[in-house]
């Protein structure tokens, strides 16, 4: 019997403009040589303590990027996803500032943004990794600071509920946002750095906490 093939692949998560867009690497190898797919590769054992460890590896490995926010998705597993053999993968997402993979798709022709309405079908079950991670990104907007990672370094409030808005799907009444964003405390205002705001008062920009920068801060009752 063959040995079961191992590996992690990792949704990375964008905005581009107010619409969500996946990075896609073009496939070098067999199976689907040339085809666009999300990054992914095989655990080694030998180097990586954990599938966190190597998602990580990945990552800067294949966009040369190192993710804020990475969190475990799911395990996608069976004969039949993998043209090679029996295989697993624990698949992973990560919120990127576009930013940061602007830079990493002007410098390297391989790394690829693309709108989540225009994918169409990748290799393996891609797809499916890439609709589970955006359940698990709006689910989790109702309650966390997640939508904060897509936010890039500094923000402004009004910014940053728009981001929440896009990823719910529905406006937010701006007094109760702020009362949320109070709540969970994870906001510092960056000391005389304003945005202009066109024929409005220049508004306050903002950043995560530096203890908060990896991790998630949570509502007891959601927006």
């Amino acid at each position: 019997m063959s040995a079961v093939i191992c590996t992690v692949d990792i949704v990375l998560l964008t905005l581009v403009g107010e619409e969500l867009a996946a990075v896609l690497l073009r496939r070098e190898h067999a199976p689907f040589q040339g085809a666009l797919a999300i990054p992914g590769g095989y655990v080694h054992p030998e180097d990586d303590l954990s599938a966190h460890d190597a998602a990580m590896r990945v990552i800067k490995d294949k966009t040369g990027i190192v993710a804020p926010y990475l969190e475990q998705l799911a395990t996608f597993s069976g004969a039949a996803r993998d043209p090679r053999g029996w295989s697993v993968s624990v698949a992973h997402y990560a919120l990127v500032p576009h930013a940061l993979l602007a830079a990493r798709a002007d410098a390297d022709a391989a790394v690829h943004i693309v709108p989540l309405s225009q994918l169409g079908t990748l290799p393996f079950d891609h797809n499916e990794m890439i609709a589970t991670a955006l359940d698990r990104l709006r689910n989790k907007s109702q309650y966390s600071s997640l939508p904060c990672f897509l936010a890039g370094d500094t923000f402004t409030l009004p910014q940053l509920q728009r981001i929440y808005e896009l990823l719910l799907g529905e406006p937010l009444n701006k007094v109760s946002f702020r009362r949320k964003m109070s709540e969970m405390d994870m906001l510092d205002p960056v000391d005389g750095q304003f945005e202009a705001a066109g024929a409005h008062r220049p508004a306050q920009l903002y950043r995560l906490k530096a203890a908060l920068r990896t991790t998630l801060t949570l509502l007891e009752r959601g927006l």
